[in-house]
């Protein structure tokens, strides 16, 4: 039987909803979904590993629950991808390094495990660079990942698999993680929503690094509604994360779908926090659809602000994360990929004074965004400062002439915002003259992700842009 294509177009609160009032099944959504992986997957290789069989086990007895009648969860029947770095139980997870390429792990990343609690169903693994480590979605094992808007284009990284995919259909949703820019810039190159949540509402066991305040697990979605659906669903208290939290609000949904205006709002917009410039279209666009949140009662001013001086703190302390993370590896540095290896090698060079250096200078600049939040409630910048690049290439050399002083610089807007901790969501703000997405980078202080994702929602109810021309909708 011919699987409904209608359902590959839905979002992922309409699937659970059509699925719990028994309207389709499961195992009509799974098909649908197989459908538009075998179709789009072969130009746009963001599914690595597909779980098919294990998925269709889940479907059949996520249908069974329905027809009893029985409680379901939040994302009960919804086919998800998980990106390729997060441990998946009996499903290959390869962190897209040679060294694991047949690797099977026997349990899930507590992160899964809420994920699969709530009822959804881990339907496929999505394509990253080595560990996570880049912002182009390319590797040795399963080559480069493809944007749907153009597949000549990167969609960033290091969760563009999962960004990929969503935008494309061939997932409702898709988890990713994010220490840099690796959800919000992959969702702002594809067109979709990705948040980065306060640290410790998300747990990252079992991370070798249990106290850290960098990698953060969340979603890539087609909606700010979706997006908060996955977020209500791995959010909270865990006694495996010594910085666990719980968030001061219930429901980001609940949240988000009493939002109707933005009135009241204080919002600032600054077109450059990092000091490294900024293309003037995405410019353009980021500020216009920021000033027009005034038809929707909000106050927006256009600021100056200036972080740039975080940006050596950030590379310090990435440095030494890197380090950490490859702890029980370091013996096999060679055997990383020149991306992986330069990272862990620069890292090792650190010094303790480097490090101490860095931390005086990362909290200067959190003060900094205490005194913007004593003002504003959000802050607007452009999620990435340039459109979307070649897939070639590893990373952009320059904006507006002007070249990088480090090849991560050009994340810097993103990366930042993870060096003082604070939570940030990347929404579409519209499409460039060549029908490129624009992202639009939404901060707010720390637990304010409700916030957050209620002005994603807004702005995408006022500037649509459509699905991408490589997508189940084409």
């Amino acid at each position: 039987m011919m699987a409904d294509a209608g359902l590959t177009r839905k979002s992922a609160r309409e699937l659970v909803n059509l699925i719990r009032s028994r309207a389709v099944s499961p195992i009509e959504v799974l098909d649908a979904h197989l459908d538009a992986i075998a179709r789009l997957n072969p130009k746009l290789n963001a599914v690595v590993t597909l779980a098919a069989d294990q998925a269709r086990e889940g479907a059949k007895a996520a249908e069974q629950s329905v027809a009893h009648g029985e409680s379901v969860g939040r994302l009960h029947g919804l086919p998800i991808g998980v990106k390729d770095n997060t441990l998946t139980a009996r499903i290959r997870t390869t962190f897209a390094s040679p060294l694991y390429k047949d690797h099977v792990p026997d349990q899930d990343a507590e992160v899964v495990r809420r994920l699969k609690a709530a009822g959804a169903i881990v339907l496929a693994k999505t394509n990253t660079p080595e560990f996570a480590t880049g912002a182009n979605t390319v590797n040795t094992i399963f080559g480069a990942t493809h944007n749907p808007w153009n597949p000549n284009l990167s969609p960033a990284g290091s969760s563009g698999g999962s960004a990929a995919a969503v935008a494309a259909g061939m997932l409702p949703l898709a988890q990713g993680t994010d220490f840099g820019c690796s959800i919000r810039i992959p969702a702002a190159f594809c067109g979709i929503v990705g948040i980065r949540a306060t640290p410790g509402l998300t747990p990252n066991y079992p991370m070798p690094l249990a106290w850290d305040f960098g990698q953060i697990h969340g979603p890539l979605a087609r909606t700010a509604e979706d997006a908060a659906l996955f977020l209500d669903a791995i959010v909270g208290f865990s006694r495996l994360s010594p910085i666990s939290a719980t968030p001061p609000w219930a429901s980001a949904l609940d949240i988000v779908d009493g939002t109707e205006d933005a009135t009241g709002l204080r919002i600032a917009y600054a077109p450059d926090i990092a000091g490294i410039g900024v293309d003037a279209e995405v410019d353009a666009i980021c500020r216009a659809t920021a000033l027009r949140l005034r038809d929707q009662g909000a106050s927006v001013e256009e600021i100056a602000f200036d972080a740039s001086d975080g940006r050596d703190p950030y590379q310090t302390w990435r440095g030494a994360w890197m380090v950490g993370q490859q702890f029980a590896r370091l013996a096999q540095l060679e055997q990383f990929g020149e991306n992986l290896k330069g990272n862990v090698k620069a890292g090792l060079k650190l010094t303790a004074l480097d490090i101490a250096q860095a931390e005086q200078t990362r909290f200067k600049v959190f003060l900094r965004f205490k005194d913007l939040f004593d003002r504003f409630d959000l802050l607007l910048t452009p999620a990435a400062p340039v459109k979307p690049y070649p897939v070639e290439l590893n990373f952009p050399a320059e904006i507006n002439g002007r070249r990088f002083e480090h090849y991560v610089d050009w994340i810097a807007p993103a990366f930042l915002i993870t060096l003082v901790s604070l939570p940030a969501g990347s929404v579409p703000a519209g499409l460039s003259g060549d029908g490129l997405p624009v992202g639009l980078q939404v901060v707010a202080p720390r637990f304010e992700e409700p916030r957050i994702l209620s002005l994603c929602k807004l702005i995408q109810r006022a500037h649509p842009i459509g699905w991408p021309p490589n997508s189940v909708a084409a």
